[in-house]
């Protein structure tokens, strides 16, 4: 199913789909074609039902990903025309709501720099683990840019309004401990023992009910995007139920209640 890409590659062995970037010259930063490359991919990875997770990680020990590749915004607007910035921003958009959206839980295997697309990316993930020497940070304004890509409201959610307006105001880069207590990370691990740690969240999910965390990242997901509390519980009602009439469900209560 999966065909050959130009700056990317994935790789799935066992449930698990391995999106990595293969840009190590450009610090794994996104382009069109890399944008064009992760769509086809992550429409190709949402017909797999077989896939149980999906870890998103870069080439190298440098960087996760560096962010857009600035070349292609340089020069006065004029230079540019603007169906096609439209084009690429509405491509941009597109793949991270696939990403959000893919059934599999997704986790940003985070090895290096992660800053401006490349923390959006990840934001968009499930989970994101790092390792202690990354940096994070979206310093758009530093070439007089605004975040894009449906990041104002992706990263208020997970970081809160008042840490986003001091990264994107500043431009700062914070270390990886700075960006866990701000509640973009899940865990951090020195370097060498990132591939364990990505290792055992993997291993502890697909220990589980799979068509049950499938649901759940479903009811989560429509939970945290509702526009009231009442729709929330009538989306988590829904899927519950869907859960519900599961083979499943059905083997794993039994086999709960029989030990």
């Amino acid at each position: 199913m999966y065909g050959a890409y130009e700056s990317i590659s994935v790789t799935v062995d066992d449930g698990v789909a391995t999106v990595t970037f293969h840009r190590p010259e450009k610090y794994n930063a996104l382009s069109t074609e890399v944008s064009l490359d992760l769509a086809r991919a992550f429409t190709e990875i949402q017909l797999d039902r077989d896939i149980d997770v999906v870890v998103v990680t870069g080439e190298g020990t440098d960087a996760f990903c560096a962010g857009a590749d600035i070349e292609e915004y340089a020069g006065d607007a004029a230079a540019h025309d603007p169906r096609q910035k439209d084009r690429q921003r509405f491509l941009y958009e597109d793949v991270y709501r696939a990403l959000y959206d893919l059934h599999p839980p997704t986790i940003a295997k985070i090895n290096g720099y992660c800053v401006g697309g490349g923390l959006i990316l990840a934001a968009f993930c499930d989970l994101r683990i790092a390792v202690d020497d990354a940096e994070f940070g979206v310093p758009t304004t530093d070439i007089g840019m605004v975040p894009s890509g449906g990041s104002t409201y992706r990263l208020a959610q997970l970081i809160g309004e008042a840490k986003l307006k001091e990264l994107v105001y500043t431009a700062d880069l914070i270390d990886a401990a700075a960006a866990r207590d701000a509640g973009f990370l899940n865990r951090v691990v020195p370097r060498s023992d990132l591939d364990d740690a990505v290792d055992d969240v993997v291993d502890s999910i697909q220990h589980t009910g799979q068509s049950a965390v499938k649901h759940s990242k479903r009811a989560i997901n429509g939970g945290v995007n509702a526009t009231d509390p009442d729709t929330a519980r009538e989306h988590e009602a829904a899927v519950w139920w869907e859960q519900f009439t599961t083979a499943e469900r059905a083997r794993l209560i039994d086999e709960f209640n029989e030990g």
